[in-house]
């Protein structure tokens, strides 16, 4: 009698790991989709960026033509790769100069300042921009929360196990409290 109810003991048990083992493994599974999903969005939103930025420079194209560094690094930030962390974030500073010799151009030029397609640019960067810091905050929440539920004990003998690691967060540095000016005249 007493082998039965210690048999059935080890059985709840083993159930009981098992389960919680399911349980951990979706939670980390979830956690991680929702991570690159965020991360998808922000290479969209980036994506969107480089295109505007693209769009300003051709649309004030005649007073850039003394700027020809300004087409070269839009060129390179065009065709930069958005696959990790560390590619946004040199993205974001190559973004974030080309922007700001753009603004220092267009701000001897007063007659770009009036120009409809140019305010409307600038305010699609503006919001743009964003969406890019929402979703960075979304991003780092969401790898603070993986992060932080693969250390915990229990969960990270499960997670060692099924070798989940630690993600990086996505960040900007010092640039970001800079944001270029875009402001509409």
């Amino acid at each position: 009698m007493i082998g039965l109810i210690v048999l059935g003991l080890l059985v709840l048990i083993a159930i009981g790991a098992i389960a919680w083992i399911i349980v951990v493994y979706n939670r980390l599974i979830g956690l991680n989709n929702a991570i690159e999903n965020t991360f998808h969005q922000i290479q969209v939103a980036m994506k969107k960026r480089m295109d505007m930025i693209g769009q300003l420079v051709d649309t004030t194209k005649s007073y850039l033509k003394y700027e020809k560094g300004v087409f070269t690094d839009v060129t390179k930030l065009r065709s930069t790769p958005l696959a990790t962390p560390d590619d946004i974030k040199k993205a974001n500073d190559m973004a974030t100069a080309v922007l700001g010799r753009i603004f220092a151009v267009m701000e001897n030029y007063p007659k770009v300042q009036g120009v409809e397609a140019v305010k409307q640019l600038q305010e699609s960067i503006k919001n743009i921009e964003a969406e890019i810091a929402r979703q960075r905050y979304l991003y780092n929440d969401q790898v603070q929360t993986f992060n932080v539920t693969i250390q915990v004990f229990p969960n990270n003998l499960i997670a060692g196990m099924l070798g989940f690691k630690k993600k990086p967060y996505l960040e900007f540095g010092e640039e970001v409290s800079k944001r270029p000016e875009t402001k509409v005249w």
